[in-house]
C-alpha cells in the first residue's frame, strides 16, 4: 500500500471533517486527459477556525520540546520523500502536469528542503547586545505561533514544503492552504509524508478550498504570519487583507524576468539555456525567462536557433510518452496564454514558432521582435513564450530590463562576466544568473524578489528563515534590583 493509496488518505480528510461545512468533495483532474482521478474533500471555514485553535495548543508543547525531536521529525520526512519519489512524483505528472524529470527535480528539492530545515532547528538563535547600563542584554527568536501557508500549483509541493518545514522546525504549528488543483501532489502527500515522520496531531492542518479557505487563513487572529506563493494580483489583495489584522506576510509573487544576451556570445551556445528558461514547467514557473533582450549583432541568428529548438520539442502527455512539455493545468491557463499570444502577434511581434495548441497542450512559442507595448512583453504570460526585442547598447537592454514593475530574476549571457556584474547592479532583481538562465533555486539560499515580485521577504537559508517564522524578544537581565529615583 503507498503513501497516497486513496483507501488511506481519501478517507482520513473526510474523517477529519473537511465536509463539516457543507462543501461537496470536487474532483482531481488529470489535465492531459480530462480524467478524474479522485476526490478530494473541500475545507470550510469553519474547519479553519478548529485548525487554528488546534494548532495554538499544539504549539506550545512543540515549543518546549528539545530541538532534537524537532529536528528528528524533519529529517525523517526528508527521507520519506526520497522513499515515496515514485509514488508521489506520478501524482505530479499526472495531477500537474509535470513531466516526469521536473516532478523527480521537485522530490529531491522538497526532500533537502526537510533536510535544511532540521539543521535549522539546532541553529544559534540570538546574540548578545551591549549595554550602557550594568546589566546583560541578549535577543532572542522565539516562534511566532502560528503559521499560514498558501501555496500554488505550478511547482506545488516544493512552494509549500519550503515554509511548512523551516516554520515548524522553528516551533511553530502550520494551517495550510494548497491549490485546490493540485490538491493531492501538492497537499496530500505533505500532510502524509508529515504524518509517517511522527509530527504530533494539531501542528500541522491540510485545508483544502478556495478563496474564503484563504482569506480564513489569512484573517484568523491566531496566524501570526502568513508565507504567500502565487500571483502578484491575489499577492496584492493578500498584503492588503493581512495588513488589516497586523499580520506579517512574506509575498513571494509573479516575475517578468529578462534575459539579456550580449553581443560577444555564440547562439548555439545559450540557446539550450534560454529555451531551458521560457519553455521549462510549460513555462509556468515565477522565474520563466519572459523577455529575451537580444544585442542586435546576434539577433537573427538567436532567434532562428531558438525558433529551430521549439519547433523540435515535443509536447504531450508526460505520464505515458517521452515529451518535453507537459499539459498547462486548465483551459483558463491555456486561454490566458493564447491571447497575450495572440494580441501581440496583432501588435507587430513576428511569430517565429509556436503559437498553436491542442487541447491544454500549448506549443513552445517564440514571438520575434514584439513591441514593448505588447501583452506578451509588458505582462507576464505564465506559459511557453520566449517574447525577443533587439537593441543596439548595453544601455538600452538595461533600461529594457529595467522597465518592469518585476524584480524577481535576471539571466545574463556573456563571455566578460565583470561587465555581467555593472549590468546587474543596475538592474532591480532578487536573482542574477550570470552565463545561466533565470530559473534557478536552492534550499540553501533566501529567495525572493523586489517590486511587484514579492515584498523582499525571504524564504531560504538560516537567517532569512529565522527572520521569517520568529518573533525577536529583548531580553535584560541584573545581578541585583534595578534602583531608580523614585
Amino acid at each position: 500500500m503507498g503513501l497516497l493509496d486513496s483507501s488511506v488518505w481519501e478517507g482520513k480528510i473526510y474523517l477529519d471533517g473537511w465536509t463539516a461545512g457543507g462543501a461537496e468533495p470536487v474532483p482531481a483532474v488529470e489535465p492531459a486527459t480530462g480524467k478524474e482521478l479522485a476526490l478530494v474533500g473541500r475545507a470550510s471555514v469553519e474547519d479553519v477556525r478548529r485548525a487554528a485553535a488546534r494548532a495554538v495548543e499544539a504549539q506550545k508543547d512543540w515549543a518546549a520540546r528539545p530541538y532534537t525531536e524537532r529536528a528528528a521529525v524533519l529529517r525523517k520526512a526528508g527521507d520519506l520523500f526520497t522513499q515515496n519519489a515514485e509514488e508521489i512524483s506520478g501524482w505530479l505528472v499526472r495531477e500537474g502536469g509535470a513531466i516526469p524529470g521536473r516532478a523527480g527535480f521537485e522530490i529531491d528539492t522538497a526532500a533537502q528542503e526537510c533536510y535544511e530545515a532540521a539543521a535549522l532547528a539546532s541553529a544559534p538563535y540570538g546574540e548578545m547586545l551591549r549595554s550602557a547600563l550594568p546589566r546583560y542584554s541578549l535577543a532572542r527568536q522565539l516562534p511566532v505561533g502560528v503559521v499560514g501557508v498558501i501555496a500554488p500549483f505550478n511547482v506545488p509541493v516544493i512552494l509549500g514544503i519550503r515554509a511548512i518545514a523551516p516554520a515548524l522546525a522553528l516551533g511553530n504549528a502550520v494551517v495550510f492552504k494548497p491549490d485546490p488543483r493540485t490538491a493531492i501532489c501538492g497537499g496530500v502527500s505533505i500532510t502524509r509524508v508529515l504524518e509517517e515522520a511522527g509530527l504530533p496531531a494539531g501542528l500541522f492542518s491540510y485545508l483544502p478550498g478556495g478563496v474564503d479557505v484563504g482569506e480564513a487563513v489569512i484573517t484568523d487572529p491566531a496566524t501570526r504570519v502568513i508565507a504567500f506563493t502565487g500571483s502578484t494580483k491575489a499577492g496584492r489583495r493578500i498584503g492588503e487583507l493581512a495588513g488589516k489584522h497586523l499580520k506579517r506576510t512574506h509575498l513571494e509573487l509573479g516575475g517578468n524576468s529578462a534575459l539579456i544576451v550580449l553581443d560577444d556570445v555564440d547562439p548555439a551556445e545559450v540557446v539550450s539555456a534560454a529555451a531551458w528558461g521560457s519553455f521549462f514547467n510549460q513555462g509556468q514557473v515565477c522565474m520563466t525567462t519572459g523577455r529575451h533582450l537580444v544585442a542586435a549583432a546576434v539577433a537573427d541568428d538567436y532567434i532562428a536557433a531558438l525558433a529551430e529548438r521549439a519547433d523540435h520539442l515535443p509536447v504531450g502527455d508526460p505520464a505515458i510518452e517521452q515529451v518535453a512539455l507537459g499539459p498547462v493545468i486548465d483551459a483558463q491557463q491555456r486561454d490566458n496564454i493564447h491571447a497575450r499570444v495572440t494580441a501581440s502577434v496583432e501588435q507587430g511581434a513576428r511569430l517565429a514558432a509556436g503559437g498553436t495548441y491542442e487541447g491544454l497542450f500549448y506549443r513552445p512559442t517564440v514571438l520575434a521582435d514584439i513591441p514593448v507595448t505588447a501583452p506578451g512583453w509588458a505582462e507576464e504570460i505564465f506559459g511557453p513564450v520566449a517574447p525577443i526585442r533587439r537593441f543596439s547598447s548595453v544601455d538600452e537592454a538595461i533600461a529594457l530590463a529595467a522597465d518592469s514593475e518585476y524584480g524577481l530574476s535576471l539571466g545574463i549571457m556573456t563571455r566578460d562576466v565583470a561587465r555581467a556584474l555593472d549590468i546587474a547592479a543596475q538592474i532591480p532583481s532578487g536573482a542574477v544568473h550570470i552565463n545561466d538562465q533565470t530559473v534557478n533555486d536552492e534550499a540553501t539560499i533566501p529567495f525572493g524578489g523586489v517590486g511587484a515580485s514579492g515584498t523582499g521577504s525571504r524564504h531560504g537559508g538560516t537567517s532569512a528563515n529565522l527572520e521569517a517564522f520568529t518573533e525577536t524578544q529583548w531580553v535584560t537581565l541584573r545581578s541585583t534590583p534595578a534602583q531608580y529615583p523614585f
